[in-house]
Order: C-alpha cells, then sequence, then structure tokens
C-alpha cells in the first residue's frame, strides 16, 4: 500500500488526541501498518494542538512533511487554514469543523478571523477537495470530533477503513456512557 498521510489539527480541549487514535487504532483493526505521533503545544490553554498518522508499508517516522498530506483534518476554521496551507498535499483533501475558536490575535482584534467562505475560496484556489462538518443538534460541543470522524468514515476519506474498524477502535478507548452517546451519534450520522 502506498503511504497514505494524515495531519489533524485544532485546539487544545477539542478532542484531536482522541480522533488520531481512533485513526490509528481503526487502521490496526483493519490490519494496516500505522505510525502517529501527537504535539500538544500549549493544549491545557486553548493552543493548537496537531497529529500526525502515516499509513502503508515502510514508514519509517511518523511524522508528515510538509505538503505531503493526502488528508488534512481540522476542527477549527483558522486551523484548517493554517493546516492545509502548511501540510496538504496536491490534489489533497481537507475535512473541518465549521466552528471558531478564535486565536488570541483575533480575540485581541489583532488580526481578522476565518470566514467559512474564506476556507472555501482556500481550497478553490488550490484546487483542493473540501468537506465542512457542522451538526447544530450535538448533545456535548466536545462531541464535535465524532461528527467529523463520522464524515470521514461516510465518505471513506481514508482508504481500507470501514465502519466496523471504527468502531471497534471507539471501544477499545471508551466505555459506559461516553461510548454508547459517541457510538450512537457516529452511527446515527453515517
Amino acid at each position: 500500500m502506498k503511504i497514505f498521510n494524515i495531519y489533524l489539527s485544532g485546539v487544545g480541549g477539542q478532542g484531536i488526541g482522541l480522533i488520531s487514535e481512533i485513526i490509528l487504532r481503526a487502521a490496526d483493526h483493519a490490519g494496516l501498518n500505522a505510525l502517529g505521533v501527537d504535539t500538544h503545544g500549549l493544549a491545557q490553554r486553548g493552543g493548537m494542538v496537531s497529529s500526525h498518522i502515516r499509513i502503508g508499508e515502510n514508514i519509517h517516522s511518523p511524522l508528515v512533511s510538509k505538503h505531503k498530506a493526502e488528508l488534512v483534518i481540522s476542527l477549527e476554521r483558522h486551523e484548517a487554514v493554517r493546516a492545509a496551507a502548511d501540510y496538504l498535499a496536491e490534489n489533497g483533501t481537507l475535512v473541518y469543523y465549521n466552528t471558531s475558536w478564535q486565536p488570541l490575535p483575533v480575540r485581541l482584534k489583532k488580526a481578522q478571523g476565518i470566514s467559512e467562505q474564506q476556507v472555501e475560496d482556500f481550497c478553490q484556489k488550490g484546487a483542493f477537495r473540501l468537506f465542512k462538518v457542522y451538526q447544530n443538534d450535538l448533545p456535548d460541543p466536545r462531541m464535535q470530533n465524532i461528527a467529523l470522524l463520522a464524515a470521514i468514515c461516510k465518505n471513506k476519506l481514508v482508504a481500507g477503513l470501514a465502519v466496523e474498524h471504527y468502531q471497534k477502535a471507539m471501544n477499545d478507548l471508551m466505555a459506559g456512557r461516553m461510548l454508547e452517546t459517541n457510538l450512537g451519534m457516529f452511527k446515527s450520522l453515517i
């Protein structure tokens, strides 16, 4: 299998670590070779968080090189544009959760916020495939990552991973009410 690179980004507290681990474990359940690594920065303070995942044979490092990710996953508009500009490969795909956790310069009015239209314009200019995700009826905003994961699964954005692989991975990582709620929503969205 050709190496498939995924770069994930978001803000501390959004669940990038969980979605990354679900994808890694789903790849394992599918019998695929995968490596991944998280970088947390100032995650506990709402800072940028990213994860790298590489799926395929002969992977020697978990880090995705700049402009080499076939798939960029982001849980926020500002991070979506930043991550895509830095990591998305030619003909790559951006999937993002359409919300804004304004970075400090935006909150201090030293920079402009990123709009939904700006994300679309960026992808159109770069000829990137775009999937925008938003659920206005989430029982908990911490479930945005699972809504994003459902879109990734539904649109088959990671070759070789099927519904059952993602579900097994979620069973590995969650239990009780957390598993029941997240798995129920995941199933309803695919």
